[in-house]
């Protein structure tokens, strides 16, 4: 009886950069391969279908077996059984932990739990990524949530250090945590515009600025959580802010500075002179309730609620929406009575950025 054997012998362990991006992607071997033939690489390498097959079958049982120590990227270059090159693990490790953006968008903000993760199947039909993928994904969102959960001092290192990920996908990683944590609203649809990168922008300055460790000292750096929650003191402070909509000569003064500043600037400032008040009425409320979870969770429609819509209905460009925000920041230094200028600062400069990238022409 004959037998046929494929033999492969060598020290370093042969992995192909397009075949391991297949089995990410979530192909079978057997798809895996008609792309691959689809390619070229036949031509390319004169190889036959068996000898493709074989190649492709052979490189799937690798990426498996090294699977388990993707989840402990850490444990890859310790470990004896695969030699890898440096350069080479971390590409493994990158791409293992990259994402579709389209995948993120539909989990972001949503508990990282079984319920969610029953909804793969839906999610996986309408993005059009592999049910294959969004589990490997779904489950890297929740070992980082787990594995930081549990770590005190700063987010995005913790994730940098921990999964020896890219710093930008070190910063991805940590807006994904943070939106878990809190919770915010993303999917309704007046937020559909929204790509993830504008909502990992945001997530960047909330936890810069509003979260325990923006305030924190370099020697307190060990804190848990705290990048993760927001400084409820700062949040508290913030109802003083009220003052600007409830004090009528305040919010009159406010008025005349800003539109003092803005005329003949812009071709929208008759719309901002006449809306200046719900406008100013809606950011300061917006700040005002951030003390109650839900509105906490409502954030980000808020801010579209109260602010982008009308500005758009009004058809502000977002040069005009610049302008207007700056001066509406600025003018409130000028203002007598008002004493809360440092949490003003700390909240507005919040609130521009996020408005800033959230606001699409």
């Amino acid at each position: 009886m004959t037998m046929e054997l494929d033999v492969f012998v060598g020290n370093t362990t042969i992995m192909d950069e397009e075949v391991y991006q297949l089995w990410l992607d979530g192909y079978t071997v057997f798809d895996a391969v008609k792309v691959r033939i689809d390619g070229g690489v036949m031509e390319e390498c004169e190889a036959s279908a068996d000898v493709l097959l074989s190649d492709t079958m052979d490189q799937y049982r690798t990426f498996q077996m090294c699977e388990r120590l993707l989840h402990s990227p850490s444990k890859l270059g310790n470990q004896l059984l695969f030699q890898i090159p440096p350069h080479r693990q971390a590409m493994l490790i990158e791409r293992y932990y990259t994402f579709d953006d389209a995948f993120v968008r539909e989990v972001l903000g949503k508990k990282l739990s079984k319920g969610t993760k029953k909804d793969l199947d839906d999610i996986s039909a309408k993005t059009s990524v592999t049910l294959k993928s969004c589990r490997r994904q779904f489950d890297n969102f929740k070992r980082v949530f787990k594995v930081v959960e549990e770590l005190k001092g700063p987010l995005v290192e913790n994730i940098r250090q921990h999964f020896l990920l890219s710093d930008k996908l070190a910063r991805d990683y940590a807006a994904i945590v943070f939106f878990a944590n809190n919770r915010f609203e993303t999917g309704k649809r007046k937020l559909h515009y929204l790509t993830f990168q504008d909502f990992a922008f945001c997530a960047g300055q909330l936890i810069s600025n509003w979260t325990v460790g923006a305030v924190v000292s370099s020697v307190d750096s060990m804190v848990e959580d705290m990048d993760v929650d927001l400084d409820k003191e700062f949040l508290q402070d913030l109802k003083e802010l009220k003052v600007l909509i409830t004090d009528k000569d305040l919010l009159d003064q406010h008025k005349s500075l800003v539109c003092t500043a803005l005329r003949g600037k812009t071709k929208a400032f008759t719309e901002m002179e006449a809306n200046f008040k719900n406008i100013s009425r809606g950011l300061v409320n917006i700040a005002a309730k951030l003390t109650n979870t839900k509105d906490v969770r409502d954030f980000f429609l808020d801010l579209v609620e109260k602010f982008i819509e009308p500005c758009r209905s009004d058809r502000w460009t977002a040069a005009d929406v610049r302008l207007y925000l700056t001066h509406y920041t600025n003018s409130a230094h000028i203002l007598d009575t008002f004493k809360h200028q440092v949490v003003w600062d700390r909240y507005m400069g919040v609130i521009k950025s996020c408005i800033f990238k959230m606001y699409h022409d």
